[in-house]
């Protein structure tokens, strides 16, 4: 119940700000049970948050309120850097990313959003910036 608290507290604390979810698609071994709960709970509490869902590139955008299906892939490449460049361009001021965090990073890409790595694993990676949050 400890990390259910921890995103009550962010999306309390970013309810006017401009918020994002980004879903890492990469891998189909995500607990899609646990990822479709935290969509729901992000749609109650802001319900104009942007759904992103991504691997090495930008796959879908929409708005949380759409229940659009997420597809997994299978492949295990992931990279952040077309999700950060789309989070700056759009303004987005915190963006939750659902990762394992093994994701390519454009080191000389400056961001805009604060990340909050929401990790649906126990291992807890080093996070390059913002804060990791397991959710297991």
């Amino acid at each position: 119940m400890k990390w259910q608290r921890e995103l009550l507290k962010i999306m309390q604390n970013n309810k006017d700000k401009k918020v994002a979810l980004a879903i890492d698609t990469s891998n189909n071994q995500t607990d899609v049970e646990l990822i479709n709960n935290i969509r729901k709970f992000i749609k109650e509490m802001n319900p104009e948050t942007t759904l992103v869902q991504a691997d090495f590139k930008l796959r879908e955008v929409s708005n949380i309120k759409e229940d659009k299906d997420i597809v997994f892939y299978k492949h295990g490449k992931s990279s952040y850097t077309e999700v950060f460049e789309w989070a700056n361009d759009e303004d987005i001021e915190t963006l939750l990313y659902v990762t394992d965090l093994t994701g390519y990073i454009y080191e000389n890409l400056t961001l805009k959003p604060f990340i909050y790595w929401l990790i649906p694993d126990e291992f807890k990676p080093k996070a390059p910036f913002g804060r990791v949050l397991n959710i297991t």
